[in-house]
């Protein structure tokens, strides 16, 4: 044993036996925490790790805390009249 494997100790599985026990090895996977080196013909050709862990998704809640809204942000920015302007002169350039 080398001192790698020490550190860092990988088990090795045959394809075979990995398509066999699939479902299972990938079971142990997560529950280790360990990767899995997959071999065909005694040659690594690919290796299973287990996802990061995360406690919460990073996206919802990002600002929270971060941000303050201050005015009305429901009401609508320009008036009927501004918006009815607007829509004749774009109205007027396609023409």
């Amino acid at each position: 044993m080398t001192s790698t494997e020490a550190i860092n100790p990988t088990k090795t599985v045959a394809a075979g036996k990995f398509k066999a026990q699939c479902l299972a090895l990938l079971d142990e996977v997560e529950a280790k925490r360990m990767p899995i080196v997959v071999t065909k013909n005694g040659r690594a050709v690919a290796r299973v790790v287990p996802m990061p862990l995360v406690e919460e998704d990073p996206i919802f809640g990002f600002y929270k805390g971060k941000l303050e809204i201050s005015g009305d942000i429901l009401s609508p920015i320009y008036s009927d009249e501004e918006l009815e302007e607007f829509f004749e002169r774009s109205a007027a350039q396609l023409k």
